[in-house]
């Protein structure tokens, strides 16, 4: 546990000038997500200011749920929490699936003798977690995710640290609403730009239209069950179009 002078007490514990160092190291992340050029480094600033945060946390991760099951660490600290996210995966429960499906929090005092997910709490506790700390971050259709925190020790987390917590989720959801709108723009644009070059290729080598060449471009990805962007990037790229069709996954 981190008792170091950077160390932050929870809020109800430190009286009045806890509460105000808390107030502004919320204020300094909340400014600290908003620099971040995309999402996988408003994930990383996330977990990082979650271990900042919560000093009893040795350990952080998000974990993002796709298909309702499967669990993916991302900006993980280290490789227990990916340890952990791929034993949720296989026994289909644990902290941060409950997290996202059932609660916005879940502590899990100890590992060792924990009767909620009897199958992962023995293989996580084998593996070298010894207490959690989950909060559900987003829920949109099947785009789940929660922090994860890991502590070195059983007990580590007590009900203070979750109140911290749910404030860090919370400025951490808005960022990551906005860092995946900018995300989702820029992807746009890079579309749009590459089929724009596409589409100049084939009108300059063929004295096609603009209308034309998307044609070719649309024709060319019906044909090879192939995505458009991809027909567009194969000749920006290559100078060819694509013309075997592609085996439906």
């Amino acid at each position: 546990m981190n008792t170091g002078p950077d160390a932050v007490a929870p809020a109800a514990a430190g009286g009045g000038e806890a509460t105000g160092g808390l107030a502004l190291q919320l204020s300094e992340l909340a400014r600290g997500l908003r620099r971040q050029p995309d999402v996988d480094s408003t994930l990383a600033e996330i977990v990082h200011a979650a271990l900042s945060l919560i000093p009893p946390a040795a350990e952080g991760s998000i974990s993002l749920v796709r298909a309702r099951r499967r669990v993916e660490s991302r900006a993980a600290s280290g490789d227990l929490p990916r340890i952990i996210d791929d034993l949720q995966t296989r026994t289909g429960q644990g902290p941060c699936l409950d997290a996202v499906f059932r609660e916005r929090i879940v502590r899990v005092p100890s590992l060792r003798d924990e009767p909620r997910w009897p199958d992962f709490a023995r293989r996580a506790w084998d593996a070298g977690a010894r207490s959690m700390l989950s909060f559900q971050l987003f829920v949109d259709d099947d785009n789940l995710g929660a922090l994860n925190l890991y502590g070195a020790e059983v007990g580590e987390f007590g009900e203070d640290y979750e109140q911290v917590g749910l404030l860090v989720a919370a400025h951490a959801a808005i960022a990551l609403s906005d860092a995946q709108e900018i995300s989702d723009l820029n992807a746009a644009l890079i579309t749009r730009d590459v089929i724009g070059q596409a589409k100049g290729i084939l009108m300059e080598r063929h004295k096609l239209t603009a209308h034309e060449a998307f044609l070719v471009l649309s024709s060319a990805s019906t044909k090879t069950n192939t995505k458009l962007i991809e027909v567009a990037e194969q000749l920006a790229v290559r100078g060819d179009l694509a013309t075997r069709r592609r085996i439906a996954e």
